[in-house]
């Protein structure tokens, strides 16, 4: 996709663009530049959002920063022109949408003494050439398809807006109020953003699917935004209007209850959090993996005293100096080992050729929980890793994965996964499987526990192993004998030699 485009007026527009595979939308989390600022090839302008990552965007040329075309916070489609750069250093700076908001609120106030006079007409086409610009940008995208966004509206397509330009001149006051209604909203003249009700996406959806018209409803969110519980206002006064025309019906008391959950929204005491990014795309994907996949969870207990002494051992070893050692490391190699003697189990499912395709590489999945929700990257060709390049590239996962620098080619095509839930003290869990995967291994907490061993009750090392496993792919002695594997090997270490 191109992520650019020039005007013949010598501004250049970066557009949003697809940071991941095949994503559609990201939110914009901070500007690095303003309108002015000096930027340079490579410089980074901004980070984004993805359902998959935060990334940092870098300008593809030199020049002035023109124009902020959204503010941080906003979701923008892949596609839409985020940044205007005069490549020629001549243009003045245009206010961003979240500035021109500013000043645009005493533009009414200015127009509204204008006489009703003949002269008042042509003072008002006078204001057109600034707005040229604009137009002249839209001019390469397809009429009626591309929406520009503005605030949280949607305004209507370039074929929409062109016979609303035009102000007849025997209405000099309707014409001042749309001049004044367009600066305000996004200062580029799109007069047909006045006619559409402020909203966001979510909102328009939920307004579509009650069949409410956004038109008709009251706006009660800053700046006049329309909120859901003004779409579920709207919808309310449908029960009682039924009530006088049957008072003596049994459908009228049923209806009535049914805003009530919105009209007694306490926002005192709740919160509402929108859910977006990661956690959007990670909710998405598990509800899809859980109603797709079916699962099958066994669970095993098993002592690993002798792998925690190992670990220890490790440690000090000079080979190892310096890398990550832990329990995970040990555990991540047993289920690489336990693979390799059962490789029928990493293998994926393809629904359209209803295939099963056999992987003969394992890219082995950490899940990691982040400020932004859990992510899942994954160590590509771990199965060919030795114990000390695994250490380094395990180190190098969740340091990256805690600073927020994980990048979407890190979290695909992974093969199975890890769930480490023993960090939080919890004993196990039923694990769902990381969409287009074929299994994941929940690991519990290591702690002391009285164990039988060679013949009496000692305390020993004990933690709790859970499999979760496609049962498409995975019948019940396939992923019996791979869990039965790995805890066979954390129970006696030096299975990782004999049998890896």
């Amino acid at each position: 996709m191109t992520t650019m485009t020039e005007t013949a007026s010598g501004l250049r527009e970066f557009k949003m663009p697809d940071v991941g595979e095949g994503l559609t939308e990201a939110e914009i989390l901070k500007w690095y530049v303003k309108a002015g600022d000096t930027v340079t090839d490579g410089q980074v302008v901004c980070e984004v959002e993805t359902a998959k990552a935060a990334v940092e965007l870098p300008i593809p040329f030199d020049g002035v920063v023109h124009e902020l075309r959204f503010p941080e916070g906003t979701t923008v489609d892949v596609g839409q022109v985020i940044i205007a750069v005069d490549v020629d250093g001549g243009a003045a700076p245009a206010a961003s949408p979240a500035e021109a908001q500013a000043p645009a609120a005493s533009a009414p106030a200015a127009s509204a003494p204008a006489t009703p006079s003949a002269p008042a007409a042509p003072a008002e086409r006078t204001e057109a050439p600034p707005q040229k610009p604009a137009a002249s940008e839209e001019k390469p995208k397809p009429a009626g398809r591309t929406p520009v966004l503005v605030g949280y509206g949607v305004a209507e397509s370039s074929t929409k807006r062109r016979p609303r330009r035009g102000v007849p001149a025997q209405q000099p006051e309707a014409a001042a109020a749309k001049v004044a209604v367009q600066s305000e909203l996004n200062g580029h003249g799109h007069a047909a953003v006045a006619a559409r009700p402020l909203a966001k996406p979510p909102v328009r959806k939920l307004a579509k699917d009650l069949g409410v018209d956004l038109a008709t409803v009251t706006p009660s969110g800053p700046d006049g935004i329309i909120t859901r519980e003004d779409v579920h206002a709207a919808v309310a006064p449908a029960a009682p209007v039924e009530t006088p025309a049957a008072p003596a019906s049994a459908p009228a008391p049923v209806r009535a209850p049914v805003p009530a959950p919105v009209v007694t929204y306490d926002g005192a005491r709740e919160t509402r959090i929108p859910v977006k990014g990661v956690r959007k795309a990670t909710a998405a994907a598990m509800v899809g993996s859980a109603f797709t996949a079916p699962h099958v969870t066994e669970f095993v207990t098993v002592d690993v005293t002798r792998t925690m002494k190992l670990v220890e051992e490790l440690k000090q070893d000079k080979e190892l100096q310096g890398l990550r050692v832990n329990p995970l490391l040990l555990i991540a190699k047993a289920l690489l080992v336990a693979i390799k003697r059962h490789p029928e189990v990493n293998a994926s499912w393809d629904e359209a050729n209803q295939e099963i395709v056999q992987k003969h590489y394992v890219n082995l999945g950490i899940a990691a929980a982040t400020p932004r929700g859990l992510i899942v990257p994954n160590i590509k060709d771990a199965h060919a890793k030795t114990l000390p390049q695994l250490a380094e590239s395990l180190g190098e996962l969740v340091a990256t994965a805690r600073d927020g620098k994980t990048s979407p080619a890190a979290m695909q095509g992974g093969t199975v996964t890890i769930t480490n839930v023993g960090v939080f003290g919890v004993d196990t869990g039923t694990p769902i499987l990381n969409p287009g995967e074929s299994a994941i291994l929940a690991v519990g907490s290591i702690k002391l526990q009285p164990w039988v061993h060679k013949g009496k009750v000692k305390p020993r090392q004990v933690t709790t192993l859970a499999l979760s496993f496609d049962h498409r792919l995975v019948d019940g002695e396939l992923g019996s004998k791979v869990l039965a594997d790995v805890a066979a090997i954390l129970e006696q270490p030096k299975r990782l030699i004999t049998w890896g």
